[in-house]
């Protein structure tokens, strides 16, 4: 199933290729390997609060979203190889990564209200 995330405070779209990882292995996993990701791609890894970039290829903006689907905090451009970077567990509930210039390319901020369509139950 794809998803799609939509800025609502912006008015732009995130993305609209977007998938979803849920268990522990499709987390850990996330977007390795892949040597690059096309514009309007996502990946969502939820429950989450934190990443690690190790064994990746290509840099990544990443999202830090809140239970309300609230960004808490983001990195653009988070480099290969960078061993972490989260938010503390009881304050993200899920984590978004990017193609680079995706943040940008949105005008997405801190604070700003998202949706994910279909819903993530």
């Amino acid at each position: 199933m794809s998803y799609t995330i939509e800025n609502l405070t912006r008015g732009t779209v995130i993305a609209d290729r977007v998938e979803v990882a849920r268990s522990f292995l499709a987390r850990g996993r996330g977007l390795m390997g892949r040597a690059e990701l096309p514009a309007g791609y996502g990946l969502i890894l939820v429950p989450e609060s934190s990443i690690h970039m190790l064994f990746m290829r290509i840099p990544l903006d990443v999202l830090f979203v809140d239970r309300q689907h609230r960004v808490i905090s983001m990195r653009e451009a988070l480099p290969p190889w960078h061993p972490f970077a989260g938010v503390a567990p009881w304050r993200g509930y899920y984590v978004v990564e990017l193609p680079v210039g995706t943040i940008h390319s949105s005008c997405t901020r801190v604070g700003d209200q998202l949706r994910v369509t279909p819903d993530l139950k």
